[in-house]
């Protein structure tokens, strides 16, 4: 994991199910800044969201938490958590 200090954890998720042309990106953007979180999300062309997020353990649980729901339009069908070791950017944002 990159992680910035000891107290920072990093992890990757794949989310599928109806969850582009919903929202998701957005609303997560919105959730990650909420909880003070730095990463990146992305639609992929296999039709699901990729999420890479880092922070503090616990913020990055309660993220990890609201992503089975997602915004109202979105149909969630699985979170996928994965290990991530990407160089993420110092705030949280969209990217394709």
């Amino acid at each position: 994991m990159t992680a910035r200090n000891s107290h920072e954890t990093q992890k990757g998720y794949l989310i599928s199910g109806r969850v582009q042309g919903v929202g998701f990106r957005h609303w997560t953007t919105r959730n990650a800044r909420e909880l003070g979180l730095r990463g990146t999300v992305r639609n992929r062309a296999d039709g699901r969201v990729e999420l890479h997020v880092a922070g503090p353990r616990d913020d990055v649980e309660t993220l990890e938490g609201r992503l089975d729901e997602g915004p109202r339009a979105a149909r969630v069908r699985d979170v996928e958590s994965m290990e991530s070791d990407r160089d993420l950017p110092d705030d949280f944002r969209v990217v394709r």
